[in-house]
């Protein structure tokens, strides 16, 4: 084991140190979205990746436009095609 103090790296001059990563970032989550089948569906869900980019106060918008939509879509099953058929 050394006591030494590891020594500076000399840096060419007019060089600024750039981070590897700024963590305050927007960064994506990489959450898998499984097909549901239902194109409308799908392209809401997908909507979702929206908000990989934008920071975190922009994620509210995305959501509730997802939500809005999603909500639409499982209102537009319960919706039925013309009149009832009479009682048999």
């Amino acid at each position: 084991m050394s006591d030494a103090v590891p020594q500076p790296v000399a840096r060419e001059a007019g060089a600024e140190a750039q981070p590897a990563h700024d963590p305050a970032a927007p960064a994506p989550l990489h959450v898998p979205r499984t097909p549901t089948g239902n194109a409308e569906v799908d392209a809401r869900l997908a909507r979702l990746a929206d908000a990989d980019h934008l920071a975190t106060d922009g994620h509210v918008e995305v959501y509730e436009d997802v939500h809005r939509g999603l909500r639409d879509a499982l209102t537009a099953l319960d919706a039925r095609p013309g009149p009832p058929a009479p009682p048999a």
